[in-house]
């Protein structure tokens, strides 16, 4: 017999594209429709998203993601946009204000990926932390802004058998969930093979 599925079970996820010409109608948000789709092919667990298209502007985004985490409930935050030098982009910055603790390793990775690719990878900026109330914690992340680097981050680097040459960001992503109290993800190893220890491993 399949055991229903609970709220308690289903990954709420927040998403949040930063650019100003989008939220102001100049051309279509690309973001939000290629995090959602890449969701729909990595992820086997049910979810659910909360979308918000904002502009650059660092008290918006940080409203944005207090509201996502403390009222939506979100377990997951993920943004896309606003992370480079130029002096408009301040997704990071807005994304620390409202954190309580910094997860600097998921940065770093995402730079290593796309150093493969690009060397102006050193430019960019994303941070992930978390956001941590009464009874309730987030893994907040920042992505890039085009479609593709956002896949590219997200799954890493496989050789043409599908072999990994650099782990994408979001194998770690449902350990993550796991030790702040989130609900058990699962995903689709061809496109994401999340890892856990075996001592966090659930029978199949």
């Amino acid at each position: 017999m399949m055991q229903a599925t609970t709220s308690s079970d289903i990954l709420r996820v927040g998403i949040v594209s930063v650019s100003d010409r989008a939220s102001q109608g100049v051309y279509a948000d690309q973001g939000i429709p290629a995090l959602q789709a890449w969701l729909a092919r990595a992820v086997s667990t049910p979810l659910q998203t909360v979308t918000r298209l904002i502009q650059d502007d660092a008290a918006e985004i940080s409203a944005a993601l207090i509201e996502l985490v403390d009222s939506e409930r979100c377990h997951l935050v993920l943004t896309t946009g606003g992370t480079g030098p130029a002096r408009r982009d301040v997704t990071p910055e807005a994304t620390q204000a409202v954190a309580t603790r910094d997860m600097p390793g998921f940065g770093e990775q995402m730079r290593q990926i796309s150093l493969q690719f690009v060397p102006t990878a050193i430019l960019s900026r994303q941070v992930a932390v978390l956001r941590e109330i009464e009874g309730h914690a987030a893994l907040i992340i920042n992505l890039p802004g085009q479609p593709k680097a956002i896949s590219e981050t997200l799954e890493g680097l496989k050789r043409e058998d599908g072999s990994v040459v650099v782990s994408g960001i979001f194998a770690a992503v449902p350990y993550c969930i796991d030790l702040i109290g989130g609900p058990y993800i699962e995903t689709h190893d061809a496109v994401v093979k999340g890892f856990r220890p075996k001592s966090a491993r659930r029978q199949a």
